[in-house]
């Protein structure tokens, strides 16, 4: 499938602009999803309107991507934080990472369960310590050392997953195909921002693949492959099958279509996802570059995605289809 075209938004190089994704995959337009409709559109614009008090008052990208981040790590809604799904094994394991484009600066966190945003687990590993990617129970000591909120494990629990994890089991029990649901095995949750004086950065956190293997990283923690920021061309959040994204280096490779190739954001994203497509790689990436232009590219039925730029008005949208403006 070719990735869908949804346009690039236009550059806005005294302004801002910020986009946000949700996960992506076979989002099913039946019955069961039309009557939570309003709910994700409704997540989709409170981050969004977090990030939007950040950047409209002139403060910075890596502020903005954060705080949007932890607002749908809040929202059981989506796969990150609160509402993340379960291993094989019955445990939760979340993997968040955010990069300043500023300097390349990054933190990421692998393989936890504890921190009540992942998000700001990873950004404590970028801040407040000499490494960019910390795992397991060596991340949970640095995150209780530097006095990251946690949560019980019951905040985490969400019914729904739970059920996904039995269905996903019995699946395999019984020895029968995996079903096209890629949104509710994968999703991820993340955002890119450019910020006023132009600076760029990006956020992304998973709860990662319903019924993985315990100790499966995806692309969400590695750095150029689901998340990559760079002043000098764009900042890119990766969701989908993580092991193809991984493989592709997909994030970097948007930014390095832009420096090498000299393709827009446009092309450069839509092509990645393009090339990951072909080799059954099924996700998509929300990116900006440095004058503000957006990309929101996807090779899947659906994405859950918004953006919003100066002007202040935010848009939303499920599959290929206008956007919801408010």
């Amino acid at each position: 499938m070719t990735a869908s075209s949804s346009p690039v938004f236009g550059a806005d190089q005294a302004g801002f602009a910020l986009a946000v994704h949700g996960g992506a995959g076979t989002i099913r337009r039946d019955q069961r999803l039309a009557s939570r409709l309003v709910f994700y559109h409704e997540g989709l614009r409170s981050a969004l309107e977090t990030g939007r008090e950040v950047l409209a008052v002139g403060g910075n990208a890596l502020e903005a991507v954060t705080r949007t981040v932890a607002a749908l790590e809040d929202d059981p809604l989506f796969n990150a934080g609160r509402g993340s799904v379960f291993t094989a094994a019955g445990t939760q394991e979340m993997d968040a990472a955010v990069m300043d484009g500023r300097n390349r600066r990054a933190g990421a966190v692998a393989g936890i369960s504890g921190p009540r945003n992942p998000i700001l687990a990873a950004r404590a590993v970028m801040e407040l310590s000499d490494h960019v990617l910390l795992i397991g129970e060596g991340a949970l000591a640095f995150c209780q050392q530097q006095g990251v909120a946690f949560a019980d494990p019951g905040y985490f629990y969400t019914a729904e997953r739970w059920r996904a994890l039995q269905d996903e089991l019995e699946r395999r029990r019984r020895g029968l195909a995996e079903d096209d649901d890629e949104q509710r095995r994968h999703g991820t949750v993340g955002a890119v921002a450019r910020d006023r004086d132009g600076n760029l950065a990006a956020a992304t956190s998973t709860g990662g693949m319903t019924g993985k293997v315990p100790g499966r990283v995806g692309d969400s923690p590695i750095i150029g492959a689901g998340i990559y920021a760079d002043n000098a061309t764009c900042a890119v959040s990766a969701t989908g099958h993580g092991e193809y994204f991984i493989r592709f280096g997909a994030a970097f490779e948007v930014a390095a279509r832009l420096r090498h190739a000299g393709h827009s954001l446009h092309q450069a994203a839509g092509s990645v996802i393009d090339a990951l497509g072909e080799f059954g790689g099924r996700g998509g990436v929300v990116a900006v570059d440095r004058t503000g232009a957006l990309a929101l590219p996807f090779n899947t039925a659906g994405m859950y995605r918004g953006y919003v730029q100066t002007d202040g008005r935010i848009h939303t949208a499920i599959w290929d289809e206008p956007y919801l403006s408010s």
